[in-house]
């Protein structure tokens, strides 16, 4: 069974609500969150012989930006809000 996949349109309609002056990054592997600057579009074949587009970063060394922020990670559910510890009394010099 194939996930269901975003269509041109749904992108389309999902990027209009957004200020057209926003850079589009590309967020990739859920396992290890990276940021990827996004510089192509195009359109090919795939291997079922459905047409395609695809999202491409560049290849300059650059185009992977780092990491993904973790507020996005969070928003996507690629990981969990984390909390800080609890913090224990400290122990005093004299071992109480």
């Amino acid at each position: 069974m194939r996930r269901s996949e975003i269509t041109v349109g749904e992108l389309i309609d999902l990027l209009s609500a957004r200020d057209p002056g926003t850079p589009v990054r590309l967020a990739m592997n859920p396992f290890v969150p990276m940021e990827h600057g996004l510089e192509q579009v195009v359109q090919a074949t795939d291997v079922t012989g459905r047409k395609v587009v695809y999202l491409a970063e560049g290849r300059d060394a650059d185009a992977q930006l780092g990491h993904l922020p973790p507020e996005v990670a969070i928003l996507l559910v690629w990981q969990g809000p984390v909390r800080a510890p609890t913090r224990r009394p400290r122990r005093t010099a004299g071992g109480q």
